[in-house]
């Protein structure tokens, strides 16, 4: 423990417990029991936050524990850091990229973050122990989720199998996920577990020209329907520049006119 626990704080922790709060903002304390004035409050609740015996989720608002563990330092899990700071803005999220990726088998290396799209926030958070890398979209860009609850009762919502895939291609400089999304998307095709109607549907709605691109590209190397290339082509003009079918590889390749790519894996 980061020093000990004072009379004061013990009270607090006692109350919330008590009370089951699961968060608190200045204010929300009754001073009339514990006595304190609104600056003793808030000073109160940032010792509690440097103690690590609560979290800062942002200024004003922080996260209470159930219980205070033993050792006295606590971190809330990341589905509750992440629901408690989206649910503050009245936001939507998904779990997306590197975590997506761990959880659908593609990469077995396990993020030290959470990376999440969401419509309310950008940049880097900390809460407790747990690390956010909130990526703002638009509105739209949401959707195609998986719900699971966790053992506390949370809900988490990552993005689906397919989804990710998308985002893969999509987001392929973010995520440093090209070429490997490739492979990805070939073995789960011949494997079923996503259908090419399934991935045609989801590149439309939520992919750019780029990714309609190399993702119509790899369809027909894969021998998909000409119905659903079809359907992926129909908007698509001629490009003066073709895109690279590897980003950061040399243009040097062949050139598919439908697409407008450069086959540049051989380059």
């Amino acid at each position: 423990m980061k020093g000990r626990i004072g009379r004061m704080e013990a009270q607090f922790l006692a109350y919330a417990q008590m009370r089951k709060l699961r968060t608190v903002r200045p204010g929300d304390l009754p001073r009339t029991m514990l006595r304190l004035t609104a600056d003793q409050e808030r000073k109160l609740l940032s010792r509690l936050s440097r103690k690590r015996m609560i979290a800062r989720v942002r200024r004003g608002l922080y996260l209470i524990p159930p219980r205070l563990p033993l050792g006295g330092a606590w971190t809330p899990d990341e589905i509750l850091a992440i629901n408690t700071l989206i649910e503050d803005r009245d936001g939507r999220y998904q779990i997306c990229g590197p975590n997506a990726f761990n959880r659908y088998g593609y990469d077995e290396q396990v993020p030290n973050r959470i990376y999440a799209y969401n419509n309310r926030i950008s940049g880097e958070r900390v809460i407790g122990a747990v690390h956010l890398t909130l990526i703002k979209v638009a509105d739209e860009r949401l959707g195609e989720t998986e719900e699971q609850k966790t053992a506390d009762g949370e809900t988490a919502v990552h993005s689906s199998r397919a989804r990710t895939l998308l985002d893969a291609v999509y987001d392929w400089s973010r995520f440093g996920s090209l070429p490997r999304a490739y492979d990805w998307i070939r073995a789960d095709l011949r494997a079923g577990r996503v259908r090419p109607v399934e991935l045609v549907r989801i590149t439309l709605r939520y992919g750019d020209v780029g990714a309609i691109r190399r993702i119509g590209a790899l369809l027909e190397r894969e021998g998909v329907d000409d119905r659903q290339l079809r359907k992926l082509a129909q908007d698509l003009r001629t490009p003066k520049n073709p895109i690279p079918w590897i980003p950061g590889r040399a243009r040097r390749g062949a050139i598919d006119r439908r697409w407008g790519v450069v086959w540049n894996d051989r380059a």
